[in-house]
């Protein structure tokens, strides 16, 4: 099993299945409520898709969205981050995919996309 994980600032009632919905079948996620958990589910490429968005990670500001399946739309957390601020015009963060569990938390860098652009970063 693969996933994905980014997050996004701000995000919107409907918009993430908006925006999954352009890139997978048969999408089940009712995100209009955002006060808690929303777990959803789909299919890509005739594979089960597994779908969960937490809202309220980092601070509050910021949703966490996790994709589990053995097929993904992506290839990596920054080709969905990518196509996440295309649709969302928010900011997305993702992890550069280099960290690893143990590692020292000052030395954890991310993705920041924005209206600036694509930036390695900080997260505080």
């Amino acid at each position: 099993m693969q996933d994905l994980e980014i997050y996004i600032r701000d995000v919107q009632p409907g918009a993430v299945s908006a925006w999954l919905g352009a890139h997978v079948d048969a999408l089940e996620l009712n995100d209009q409520d955002l006060s808690g958990v929303v777990k959803g589910q789909a299919r890509y490429q005739g594979h089960p898709l597994r779908i969960s968005l937490y809202p309220g990670a980092f601070g509050k500001r910021y949703a966490s969205l996790v994709l589990e399946g053995e097929h993904l739309p992506w290839r990596t957390d920054l080709d969905c981050a990518r196509s996440a601020w295309r649709a969302l015009e928010t900011e997305i963060r993702c992890s550069p995919g280099d960290w690893k569990e143990g590692d020292p938390v000052e030395d954890e860098t991310w993705w920041r996309l924005d209206s600036r652009g694509e930036k390695r970063v900080v997260w505080n």
